[in-house]
């Protein structure tokens, strides 16, 4: 039988790789990289890099005005807002954020069902969560601490008490540090119940906002009717106010709560382990939403 003339056998040159092996390591670290380079447009469209760089921007801006007044005024011996104070008051940018980044950060994978890719090896499902995580709770910490650098740096240049600017700033770090992995953890578990980025975005901003309301209108109710009791343990049921509780307690923070009257430190305790669950939570989830995305 004569054969098929158009039967070629090419050579294209595959090799055995003899290299080094960078294993699980190197994966996470760059996909944590990666990651962090992402939600802020980095290594992406010119396109991707407006709302993340307008938002940090406009986080930043009220920050250097607040420094530029307390070097203009005369007499001043203290910035006219608490490091532990920022954070709140910009929650709306904040939030913005989060619910724009978070499903970025993890809804195209879900989308494109890429995720078994990254799960083929070496990397493993732990590995992938953990780099998320981290890079979303990195991503949140660089845009809410960099204005209180600023701060601090203005206030030193106001030649304010050094030993008060360092602990007010030192405070302020913790108290961001502690929203950002908080925040970042229920982000990514909204955004990673759909492929669909636009109702991850919706999910997100409900997540922080509907809740916030709520214990708002409760708090307010409770201090018109006097029963002042219930304000501070309405604090637990939203994710804004776990924060105020947690700095006001341990961090020296004015409350924005009504009344001004935050948790004691025996209350604040209580306040810390519902973070905490909540942080342990959010881990979980992921881990159980990628055990069956990772199929």
């Amino acid at each position: 039988m004569a054969a098929d003339s158009s039967t070629q056998i090419h050579n294209i040159g595959y090799r055995s790789y003899e290299g080094p092996r960078l294993g699980r390591a190197y994966a996470r670290t760059s996909l944590y990289s990666q990651s962090l380079r992402g939600a802020y447009g980095l290594g992406r469209s010119a396109k991707s890099k407006v709302l993340p760089m307008l938002l940090f921007a406009v986080m930043c801006v009220p920050a250097l005005i607040i420094v530029a007044v307390a070097i203009a005024v005369p007499g001043s011996t203290d910035l006219p807002i608490k490091y532990t104070t920022y954070a709140l008051t910009t929650q709306v940018v904040i939030g913005l954020y989060l619910a724009s980044q978070a499903p970025q950060t993890v809804s195209r994978d879900l989308r494109f069902k890429t995720v078994p890719l990254y799960f083929s090896r070496p990397i493993e499902r732990v590995d992938y969560v953990l780099a998320k995580y981290a890079a979303m709770a990195s991503a949140l910490f660089v845009l809410t601490a960099t204005p209180l650098l600023i701060m601090y740096i203005g206030s030193l240049l106001a030649k304010f008490d050094f030993g008060d600017q360092t602990k007010g700033f030192g405070q302020g770090l913790v108290s961001v540090l502690v929203l950002s992995v908080l925040f970042a953890g229920l982000g990514l578990v909204m955004a990673a119940l759909t492929p669909r980025r636009g109702f991850g975005v919706a999910a997100v901003i409900a997540l922080l906002l509907i809740p916030y309301g709520a214990v708002s209108t409760i708090q307010a109710v409770a201090l018109e009717t006097g029963n002042t009791g219930a304000i501070e343990w309405m604090g637990l049921f939203s994710p804004i106010t776990l924060i105020d509780g947690f700095q006001t307690a341990f961090l020296g923070a004015t409350s924005a709560f009504p009344g001004g009257d935050g948790p004691s430190a025996g209350t604040g305790f209580v306040y810390l382990l519902v973070i905490l669950a909540l942080i342990a939570g959010s881990y979980a989830a992921l881990m159980a939403r990628y055990r069956k995305a990772g199929l």
